[in-house]
């Protein structure tokens, strides 16, 4: 990436028809996600072997309302989940991912 993304141009950039072509999967996947496509954000990070990756993953089972895929999808990142609404973890993905989490 050129200029290093943040939280509110990613926000900003939901306006697009498509995302940043060097975002990383996962984050790519949110973004899909926020445009409420699900099953191509899905398809980023079905096989994704990466922390980010399965964390990305697991939320997005969740927000399918399997929430047996996604407690499996969260026990593989390694994540302890909290359990707050899917828009405040969509927000804690998203500025954890742009922070600088792996980028893979």
């Amino acid at each position: 990436m050129e200029e290093e993304m943040n939280s509110g141009h990613f926000k900003m950039s939901l306006t697009g028809e498509a995302p940043d072509s060097d975002l990383p999967a996962p984050i790519e996947a949110l973004w899909w996600d926020a445009k409420g496509d699900w099953v191509r954000a899905h398809a980023l990070v079905d096989e994704l072997e990466t922390t980010d990756g399965m964390a990305v993953h697991a939320y997005l089972h969740r927000k399918e309302g399997s929430d047996w895929n996604a407690n499996y999808w969260y026990q593989r990142a390694g994540r302890t989940f909290h359990r707050p609404s899917l828009a405040a973890e969509w927000e804690a993905l998203v500025d954890g991912l742009l922070a600088g989490s792996e980028r893979s």
